[in-house]
């Protein structure tokens, strides 16, 4: 597994992602519906358009710390993660892991896990101490991975973008 970092810029100042990669980006967005339709990101998870990919990754890069991660295997885009260098709450000392989502023909591969140990591979070498991530309440196939890999549960709470109930999992690095 390749995996390269976005230009934090790809996406500011009206500069956009190229065809290729926003059609790839889409595709894997879209091959996750069942985890669309739990976190309401989409009108439609059933229909999922490259605007709307462009717009959410936007999103997600308007925080300062955040870094969008690619990974390829065999050239294939098969895996996205978004992490935030700093929490908003400037309380919290730990680095965030935002989003990990896996190609959906990729489920079950590895490649998430593999996806998830390069994050914190590169957190522990910048000298964190720990990682964070948020599991929506009613996603019990997200919580089983992550608890899978050594995360345990901090607290219960409400995400910040939205509201959603979330379990609040961190992992010592």
């Amino acid at each position: 597994m390749i995996v390269e970092t976005l230009a934090p810029r790809a996406l500011e100042d009206g500069i956009s992602l190229p065809g290729p990669l926003l059609t790839e980006l889409t595709a894997l967005y879209a091959s996750n519906r069942e985890f669309h339709q739990l976190s309401g990101d989409f009108p439609d998870p059933g229909d999922i358009r490259p605007e709307q990919v462009a717009a959410a990754l936007a999103d997600e890069l308007a925080e300062p710390s955040a870094e969008v991660l690619l990974a390829r295997s065999e050239g294939r885009l098969v895996a996205v993660a978004v992490t935030l260098g700093h929490h908003p709450d400037p309380a919290d000392p730990d680095p965030w892991l935002g989003l990990l989502m896996v190609h959906g023909d990729e489920h079950r591969t590895g490649s998430g896990r593999r996806l998830a140990r390069h994050v914190e591979d590169a957190f522990r070498a910048a000298g964190r101490t720990g990682l964070k991530l948020a599991v929506l309440e009613d996603n019990p196939k997200a919580l089983a991975f992550w608890t899978a890999l050594g995360y345990e549960e901090t607290a219960r709470r409400p995400d910040l973008a939205h509201g959603r109930p979330c379990v609040v999992l961190r992992r010592s690095l």
